[in-house]
């Protein structure tokens, strides 16, 4: 770790936090509530044949993959990239990892291979746990997998090294103890998408992590014993945590836009799901299908929608098929921050809307409990050290940073990348989150666009949500963006 890196840390508090301990805690609260389910086939007439993993089962099972992975030689802090399918074992596994205090990194697969590579060497992984096509393609690019000191593989494995689950579970013992790591101990590596830049990996701490729990489930009211339907595999733990058995629908999460919205809705049918969590671009279609077909959700309490800006015409539509006692909510954050502010649909409809429209950018609500947002002044240089005097006021436009005990502290191996994102401030960070926005009169915050892709002319700064809403609302257009040209400060 460098120097710079020693200088972010938050100091260590001595007290263990494992957050793969709410598993075995919900295992003997409420061991024959299922914890996961999954669709393992389909019958001849195209229904969805479901397995579900009970907490106990689920908790047994990441057990005795931990010790078996452990018989592999992953240990504690060993960096592991995890490139399995959705189901069981997906689920599993991370348990067992957190359970031994090893590090899952985690890549979406969706970038591409070559994106995907790029992100391995900048990790430096110990350890490789995947399906047969993704070891495909680590002994294809064996030079960047070079140094493993582990290899597993989730099904069936052939010419490749390195041992199978099946076989390493097969007579494992399924009793582990936790890890008893720290708080501030690294407990994964969460890449971000690379949509508005190089993917960088994020470094999540256990006591981070359980923040979130805390955090989701104050902020929408999650009670134990709720359905979940998590469009995003990750998220899925987060269910665990918070006790609400997770539906894992019938999609590939690297396709979001390609999703197909009925099997989302059969799943929410068919095991009366309560909350739901996913992108704009899943329920956009869903929306859209539901619209057509008159579909309504009775079941639901809670839409949460998060990952890029959500139009409110999907609000509008997803409101007609839920009841009147639920909502839609979109909170905001980033993979190094979230959540940060959260906004309801029915606030959207009711107050926000036709500011948006008129250029004012996207309400995204009061900061969510436990977050610290401020508006500083726009720059693109590093600012090493936190003054009030960044803070620009209230209604003038500035990037949003954030504090907070979900707030990461640094990308992994990427120190420029962490000092131009982080303003130290004692014994706490500033996460620079890299958006224009401004707080209003009644404290909400409101989204202008990416600080990168501001248009600056020798006359106003232009920021693209603001303006690209008035251009969407002419009749013929779909969608439009806004782009500088020339350097800033004389763009056109």
């Amino acid at each position: 770790m460098s120097s710079h890196h020693e200088e972010l840390r938050i100091e260590r508090n001595a007290t263990p936090l494992n957050i793969a301990a709410h598993l075995p805690r919900m295992a003997a609260l409420v061991p024959d509530q299922p914890a996961v389910t999954i669709v393992a086939d389909r019958d001849p007439a195209g229904k969805p044949i479901y397995k579900s993993l009970t907490f106990k089962q689920l908790d047994a099972y990441s057990n005795k993959c931990a010790n078996g992975l452990t018989q592999s030689g992953i240990q504690r802090g060993m960096r592991t990239l995890v490139m399995v399918r959705p189901d069981a074992d997906f689920f599993a596994i991370i348990f067992a990892l957190f359970k031994i205090g090893a590090v899952p990194v985690m890549i979406d697969p969706g970038m591409g291979v070559a994106r995907l590579l790029q992100c391995v060497r900048q990790v430096d992984l110990h350890a490789f746990i995947g399906i047969p096509l993704a070891q495909i393609v680590r002994a294809v690019n064996r030079k960047t997998f070079r140094n493993l000191k582990s290899v597993v593989t989730v099904g069936r494995k052939s010419f490749w090294k390195g041992d199978a689950l099946d076989d390493l579970t097969a007579n494992a013992s399924d009793l582990f103890d936790c890890a008893e790591t720290a708080p501030d101990e690294t407990a994964a590596i969460l890449f971000t998408s690379g949509s508005t830049g190089p993917a960088k990996g994020v470094v999540y701490e256990h006591g981070m992590f359980n923040a979130q729990v805390r955090m989701i489930q104050s902020q929408y009211n999650i009670q134990p014993g709720e359905i979940d339907l998590p469009a995003f595999p990750l998220f899925a733990l987060f269910s665990t945590a918070m006790g609400m058995t997770a539906i894992i629908p019938d999609m590939d999460p690297s396709k979001p836009a390609k999703v197909d919205p009925a099997k989302i809705i059969e799943a929410i049918i068919d095991h009366g799901v309560t909350t739901t969590f996913g992108s704009p671009a899943i329920w956009k279609r869903v929306a859209a299908h539901a619209a057509k077909n008159n579909i309504k959700l009775p079941t639901l309490k809670r839409i949460l929608i998060a990952g890029a800006p959500v139009p409110w015409p999907v609000i509008e539509q997803l409101h007609r098929m839920i009841p009147e006692s639920a909502d839609i909510h979109t909170p905001y954050g980033a993979t190094e921050s979230l959540p940060v502010s959260s906004i309801s649909g029915r606030q959207v409809m009711g107050e926000t809307k036709e500011r948006t429209r008129g250029g004012a950018g996207i309400c995204v609500g009061l900061p969510v409990s436990e977050i610290d947002l401020r508006i500083i002044r726009i720059t693109d240089d590093p600012i090493q050290q936190w003054s009030d005097d960044l803070v620009v006021h209230d209604g003038d436009p500035g990037e949003i940073v954030v504090a907070g005990p979900s707030v990461t502290k640094e990308y992994f191996n990427l120190v420029r990348a962490t000092s131009a994102s982080k303003i130290s401030d004692g014994h706490r960070l500033w996460h620079r989150i890299g958006d224009i926005g401004y707080r209003d009169d009644r404290e909400r915050i409101w989204f202008c666009g990416r600080k990168a892709h501001r248009v600056e002319t020798k006359d106003e700064i232009l920021f693209s949500v603001c303006c690209e809403a008035i251009f969407n609302e002419l009749p013929d257009v779909a969608r439009s963006a806004l782009v500088g040209i020339g350097p800033r400060g004389t763009q056109r």
